[in-house]
């Protein structure tokens, strides 16, 4: 419990190094590729989620999902890839290929799917390559572009929200 809380500490001191070499990109065309960022600690319904995302015209194809578990069990299989703590190191630094494999996908659109502040999606989202970050409003302002202001369960909202804010950025 203690080295959780000491690890944290440090990967939340590398997470504020990112925030603050941060470069904000300028975003001008379409969205074609999603990369989405799900807290499945808590938020089940991510299947629905990405059908959601797809009836707005975005092909299942160009939607890169990664998970995110608090209790994360190596020899349980998981339908989508999924990490957890220990995938991140004390430094802050991904060990897992597939996460890094993630954050080195140039996406359009980057989801993240969480509305509690939790130091390794922040992580996550802050080292990622997208061109646009979109999130809940309830998580720290730096992280994301373009905040939108609903329920964690209330996916159908925060999609509609999200296409209609694009359409007029465009």
């Amino acid at each position: 419990m203690f080295l959780n809380y000491i690890k944290e500490f440090f990967v939340k001191k590398s997470l504020n190094v990112n925030l603050n070499n941060e470069k904000s990109e300028v975003f001008t065309k379409n969205v074609q590729t999603i990369g989405l960022l799900i807290d499945e600690s808590t938020f089940e319904s991510s299947e629905a989620l990405i059908k959601e995302i797809t009836l707005h015209g975005i092909a299942l194809e160009n939607i890169k999902v990664l998970a995110y578990r608090e209790k994360f069990k190596e020899k349980e299989s998981y339908v989508r890839p999924t990490f957890g703590k220990k995938h991140i190191n004390w430094n802050g630094e991904i060990t897992e290929d597939f996460v890094n494999e993630f954050l080195d996908s140039k996406f359009d659109l980057l989801l993240s799917y969480y509305d509690v502040e939790n130091v390794f999606l922040m992580l996550v989202t802050s080292k990622s390559k997208a061109k646009f970050k979109v999130g809940f409003s309830a998580v720290d302002q730096n992280l994301n572009r373009l905040m939108i202001n609903t329920g964690l369960g209330n996916y159908k909202l925060f999609v509609s929200e999200l296409f209609r804010y694009l359409k007029n950025i465009k």
